[in-house]
């Protein structure tokens, strides 16, 4: 059920039926993820940590040579991203969609934005 508050703007209570999507007023939409951008940058992040540990323990262990000379630290750590780089592209592939089409709305949004201001100088 919608009601109208005294201030004019409609609220959808738990009652509201199945058509009551998201609150659109706050700028949510239907299937798109807030803060895609963040969430994929953390999941990059994420799947790199875990191939430097993994990485890391197998140079331990032995079946990775441990350094190129005294470069050991930098040696893991291009190895991790070596690694992590083919992973992330084939496993977050859904969250690096969802941050494309964010950043193209955006883009589209500030050249509509410009094209405006453009014609109102004109």
């Amino acid at each position: 059920m919608t009601s109208t508050s005294e201030t004019g703007n409609t609220n959808t209570g738990p009652d509201a039926g199945p058509d009551a999507g998201p609150d659109t007023a706050s700028g949510a939409v239907p299937g798109r993820t807030p803060h895609a951008t963040l969430r994929y940058t953390a999941m990059r992040l994420g799947v790199f940590l875990a191939c430097f540990v993994v990485v890391a323990v197998l140079a331990y262990v032995g079946v990775l040579p441990e350094a190129i000379g005294r470069a050991n630290p930098l040696w893991l750590l291009m190895l991790a991203m070596v690694v992590s780089a083919p992973l992330s592209l084939v496993l977050l592939r859904r969250q690096r969609d969802e941050m494309s089409v964010q950043i193209a709305e955006r883009v589209d949004r500030a050249k509509r934005k410009l094209a405006a201001n453009q014609s109102q100088e004109d």
